[in-house]
């Protein structure tokens, strides 16, 4: 018995030699070549490449990197990417992923593309700088308005303007914050660069109320939420409400009427009941 268990080791033992062997000799280099496989990619050569720009071949160049890890949507080559325009901002030494490019030129005022008659784009003046949120502020933004009159001082703060999402915001020049088309290299004038009006998005009581804010006071605009769509969705989902309770409130206010009403009638036909009681019994 203890010939077969010591028999039993020594297989157990040689097994595992061969295994290791196996490990070492054939699997670690099958690893370590694809580890050292080679391929090439393109990657940003400019410092920067805005949002909106023609891709040119001094923008971009094409080196060699490990396979490894590397996405499928990476270009390899320099046909992929010159002649193109990117829908992201591009830094240098950025691999350029072939989702971020289009072969037409993006529309300047694209967020207009997306309006499908539920809600208006309406624009209204940054008076001052300190009242445009000292130039902080971006499309996808959520905002608070108010409003000072310009005759009494008075300021407030419309509820139906509480919580608004900002879809532009435009220079003096008339560029949008958010476009980064290419411009020509010339000086900048400082007062163009800052923000001059906002676009909004409302629906048609809000933009009729910024219509007349814009005539009458002067708007004083306050940062609420900046980040996931998702959230934003949540303040923009409560300002909606605010149009729609007043309704539910007056078909509410209908239903109690309608039960009182309902309880009347049954009242005032309970005497009628009694008379025809009392008829009967005089016949």
């Amino acid at each position: 018995m203890n010939k077969n268990i010591f028999r039993n080791r020594t297989i157990i033992g040689a097994v595992c030699i061969l295994l290791a062997v196996l490990v070492c000799f054939g699997i670690t280099p099958l690893f370590n070549a694809g580890l050292k496989a080679q391929t090439e990619a393109v990657r940003v050569k400019a410092e920067v490449i805005p949002r909106g720009t023609y891709i040119t071949a001094d923008m971009v160049e094409v080196y060699t990197r490990g396979a490894s890890g590397m996405s499928d949507a990476i270009a390899t080559s320099l046909d992929e990417v010159v002649g193109r325009y990117t829908d992201v901002e591009l830094r240098k030494n950025t691999d350029v992923n072939t989702g971020w490019l289009f072969s037409e030129p993006l529309t300047q005022y694209e967020y207009l593309t997306k309006l499908d008659g539920s809600k208006v784009a309406i624009s209204v003046t940054i008076p001052t700088f300190a009242k445009g949120g000292s130039g902080k502020v971006e499309a996808g933004d959520i905002i608070m308005l108010f409003a000072t009159d310009k005759d009494t001082g008075a300021t407030t703060q419309p509820p139906e303007l509480k919580y608004v999402e900002v879809l532009a915001v435009t220079q003096s020049s008339g560029i949008d914050k958010e476009y980064q088309a290419p411009q020509n290299k010339k000086e900048e004038k400082p007062e163009e660069t800052l923000p001059s009006t906002i676009t909004l998005l409302v629906n048609t009581e809000q933009a009729q109320l910024l219509a007349h804010l814009e005539e009458s006071n002067s708007l004083h605009l306050a940062f609420v939420y900046r980040g996931t769509r998702e959230n934003a969705e949540k303040f923009l989902a409560a300002q909606d409400h605010f149009f729609v309770e007043p309704e539910e409130d007056t078909a509410v206010q209908d239903g109690k009427q309608g039960e009182v009403s309902n309880d009347n009638n049954a009242a005032g036909n309970e005497p009628a009941e009694e008379q025809e009681v009392e008829n009967t019994d005089g016949e």
